[in-house]
């Protein structure tokens, strides 16, 4: 039965650009809160659990070390091993990931609903009872050296380490949440329980659940999984402004293209200018129409693809870009993306390219609810930064009625030619560092 049930496991909960995805937002006995959609017609759940905090709390001097944390947690647990551990979540056809992101650290499991209550022991045994065994962390780290060694080579890791070092500098920002080769051999098996204490406490996790379970069950299935966590941990880092000005640096790589990287301070999540500036970059960089789509690939044929972003982080904020093009291209490339920056300032954005976002915008909402786990993980971003529960109801509203004066004034305050700076790794032809 576990057998042919197992292939529910990434079956998808569909739900149309009419249909409503009804959030319950509950509060359980041990004080959590978390938001449940309840969806019975396919005998799995999906759980989604974020902790704030991150790689950002990593220590001075210990880079690496809650990314390392998180790599080991299903490296064994409890009285198991990493095999025995592996065995018997594979015999409950479950799915469990540990990931360590910037600004939080992810937990993310699916399990059957028959084999409910097994999956989730194996889960707590997971997040409150780590080994953190010595063969195990000397596996993980020569992974993780790969990973560094990989990306000293890699030219698009090089101009993203370039990028956030002069942004962030000092800041946790600054640095490949990865480590060095240094830092990560520095790390000890006390540095992964520190590690662990600080980046998994009861008053920073956010929690999505989406499937068969009701709110009663995921209520005593969260008090369990999360009583024994420690209640708060270290502060977190400060916000920062992005230390970027202006110019063009440029890291000399020997490769027949070179990788740009762009831009300059942002918008944050919370700001209620927000969905303007998504819609404003959404029309300029965000799609495969785009301004920059438009003036770089398609009129002048200098790149394959390119395309920006709002990278709002929770300590600071940054429009960011990114480009590949031939050595002999990118001085011409990189002159078009700039005086494509000014433009949208000089002379704004057309009703025609709002209305065209617009529809674009509220139809694809609804593709992004396609299975059980998604539609858990946005549960969780909506509530870490600070929506409401019926901000998925409202949203294409929101999107609606931005009118084009207001979108406007966002994008000239928004876009900054004056401080957008570029990271060129490669060998560009007539393109020198300002």
């Amino acid at each position: 039965m576990i057998r042919i049930l197992a292939a529910c496991l990434f079956a998808i909960f569909t739900t149309s650009a009419q249909a409503a995805v009804e959030v319950q937002d509950i509060t359980t006995s041990g004080g959590f809160k978390a938001w449940l959609v309840e969806e019975h017609s396919i005998p799995f759940t999906a759980l989604e659990i974020r902790f704030r905090g991150g790689t950002a709390l990593d220590r001075e001097a210990k880079r690496g070390e809650i990314n390392l944390m998180m790599a080991l947690l299903e490296e064994g647990s409890g009285d198991m091993d990493a095999q025995a551990f592996a065995k018997a979540r594979d015999d409950l056809a479950a799915s469990y990931s540990f990931n360590a992101g910037m600004d939080s650290v992810s937990i993310s499991a699916k399990f059957l609903t028959e084999n409910r209550d097994e999956a989730v022991a194996l889960l707590r045994q997971a997040i409150v009872e780590p080994r953190f065994d010595e063969d195990a962390i000397e596996r993980v780290k020569g992974q993780v050296y790969s990973v560094i060694r990989s990306a000293q080579t890699d030219p698009s890791e090089i101009a993203s380490t370039t990028f956030y070092g002069q942004a962030f500098g000092a800041h946790p920002y600054g640095s490949s949440a990865d480590g060095t080769l240094e830092s990560v051999k520095g790390l000890t098996r006390d540095d992964m329980f520190t590690a662990y204490k600080n980046a998994m406490v009861k008053d920073r996790v956010y929690i999505g659940a989406v499937g068969d379970i009701t709110a009663e069950d995921l209520s005593a299935l969260i008090d369990d999984l999360f009583g024994d966590l420690p209640q708060s941990g270290p502060e977190m880092p400060t916000t920062v402004t992005p230390a970027i000005s202006g110019g063009v640096t440029v890291v000399p790589y020997e490769t027949p293209q070179s990788v740009v990287l762009f831009g300059h301070a942002g918008i944050a999540r919370d700001d209620e200018d927000y969905i303007p500036a998504y819609i404003a970059n959404e029309i300029f960089g965000g799609a495969a129409e785009s301004r920059l789509m438009e003036e770089v690939r398609e009129k002048r044929g200098l790149t394959y693809g390119i395309g920006a972003y709002l990278a709002s982080y929770d300590h600071a904020n940054l429009v960011v870009g990114q480009f590949s093009s031939a050595n002999s291209a990118v001085a011409e490339a990189v002159q078009v993306v700039k005086d494509e920056w000014a433009k949208i300032v000089r002379d704004g954005i057309t009703a025609e390219e709002l209305d065209i976002a617009k529809t674009y915008l509220t139809g694809a909402y609804a593709l992004r609810f396609d299975g059980n786990a998604p539609i858990a993980k946005i549960l969780v971003g909506m509530q870490m930064v600070g929506l409401s529960t019926d901000y998925i109801a409202k949203r294409n509203d929101l999107v609606n009625a931005v009118t084009l004066d207001e979108i406007n004034r966002v994008a000239w305050d928004l876009y900054d030619p004056q401080n957008l700076t570029f990271v060129v790794v490669g060998q560009p032809e007539g393109l020198e560092a300002e």
